[in-house]
């Protein structure tokens, strides 16, 4: 591992950061925790959180539960939370790693914050310190996943890379020295779960982009080290390796968590410039569902492998383009509620998403992933036709979700989860993070819904 990682990793200041990277850190803080609300609503977090407090119950070290408040084993803790947020999809991402940090680096950052496994850290930790481990584990874990994916011959899942990133955040809470951080790292990288992605893109599942088990995989590997076990050098942290770019070269420099992405919708990102298109067509023309006969999308490949027309699960709602498309042409909008409860969908959605028809387009398929464009067609009842033309979501860092935009997403995600009145007090606490006590926010963020 490059001795520059170790020295970032553990020397990294609050003073260090600029303040567009404080800002960034704020927003993703703010996004995570309002998908992670609504995620708490999902099938698929019952099951994690059942499974964390049957099988990750330890008479040490405990972290908290989202919004639940129970105690479990930092690792169990960093799993269930990472799922949670995983499980509505609606989490920031970036484009070079077809994936998402921050699913996974929250929870880390929790589970050694809300722990004693990091007594000494802990015991001095500010929320300062929240955003500052933040703002690092995206810089180690966007990183390795740009590295991998140019040098990977398989679309992997997230937990691939952003584990590393969830290693980084454990080595500097337990202030690890620089050859046991080096371990740490090469643990999670070792065991890391390197998923075929397209499998659950073709099968939608809970496994989802397996950012829990990376969340998982980082934290234990972090405890791990610290009581001396040894791993592997880890390739993604060691520039030139594989014939791969040197992305580390301009760590601390340039911060690529300016580069994330926030998601309008929560659902997957490929989804996202149909959506766009769909929205803007039937509110400039005022076209209502009943109005519309069928509906055509031409978009790059991977986008077109988002094929479940009757979704009957969450996770097949979120990697279903024809579903996505139909709600934004019946509801102008695709809340978590419908994607959350597919299954209530009404009719015209249903005939919408069942007629859809999807068609690749050689060029927007070789701009990707550096850009995500779709062209949506709708075929009305009257015989005419309206085309979007090449659409890209709103979010991108080009044109990202202005702060009032954040704002409304995070209350229509926490809200129906924890109520108005608690989501609008988060969301106040967090916009002015940096000025409230840690223990404020942690307890904050893990009360149990009453």
């Amino acid at each position: 591992m490059n001795s520059h990682i170790a020295a970032f990793t553990h020397e990294l200041t609050y003073a260090d950061l600029p303040g567009s990277v404080i800002g960034q850190a704020r927003r993703c803080l703010l996004d995570l925790v309002g998908v992670a609300a609504a995620g708490t609503r999902t099938d698929l977090s019952a099951k994690i959180y059942r499974h964390a407090t049957r099988y990750h119950l330890t008479d040490g070290p405990r972290a908290r539960l989202l919004f639940d408040g129970r105690g479990v084993a930092p690792p169990g803790a960093a799993l269930a939370n990472a799922a949670t947020i995983d499980s509505i999809d609606g989490h920031d991402g970036h484009r070079l790693t077809k994936g998402h940090a921050g699913a996974a680096l929250l929870p880390a950052a929790l589970a050694f914050l809300d722990s004693s496994s990091a007594s000494t850290a802990s015991a001095a930790a500010t929320t300062c310190e929240l955003l500052t481990v933040l703002a690092l584990g995206y810089e180690i874990a966007t990183r390795a996943g740009i590295h991998l994916h140019a040098t990977a011959a398989e679309y992997h899942s997230s937990g691939a890379w952003n584990a590393l990133g969830a290693a980084a955040i454990g080595a500097r809470a337990l202030r690890l020295g620089r050859d046991a951080t080096a371990h740490a790292l090469g643990i999670a990288e070792y065991h890391a779960p390197r998923a075929p992605m397209m499998r659950c893109i073709d099968h939608p599942t809970m496994v989802k982009d397996s950012s829990a088990w990376g969340a998982l995989a980082g934290v234990s590997a972090a405890l791990l080290a610290d009581d001396g076990f040894t791993g592997a050098p880890a390739a993604l942290a060691s520039p030139g390796t594989d014939g791969g770019p040197d992305v580390w070269a301009d760590l601390g420099r340039r911060w690529l968590i300016l580069d994330q992405y926030f998601k309008p919708f929560p659902v997957c990102r490929w989804a996202h410039p149909a959506v766009q298109a769909t929205i803007d067509l039937v509110t400039r023309h005022g076209i209502g569902p009943g109005h519309i006969d069928r509906i055509v999308v031409t978009t790059f490949h991977p986008a077109t492998r988002l094929t479940p027309r009757a979704p009957r699960t969450t996770e097949e709602a979120q990697y279903s383009l024809p579903f996505s498309v139909a709600a934004a042409a019946v509801h102008h909008d695709v809340t978590p509620h419908v994607v959350a409860r597919p299954h209530e969908a009404d009719r015209q959605l249903h005939r919408l998403a069942s007629g859809l028809r999807i068609r690749e387009s050689a060029t927007m398929t070789k701009a990707f992933p550096e850009e995500r464009r779709a062209d949506v067609r709708l075929f009305l009842v009257d015989g005419r036709s309206l085309s979007s033309g090449p659409t890209v979501a709103t979010g991108d860092p080009e044109n990202p979700l202005s702060d009032p935009a954040l704002d409304a997403k995070f209350l229509d995600s926490a809200a129906p989860a924890i109520g108005k009145e608690r989501a609008g007090g988060l969301l106040a606490l967090l916009r002015d993070v940096e000025n409230h006590d840690l223990r404020e926010v942690l307890d904050a963020l893990f009360a149990p819904v009453e």
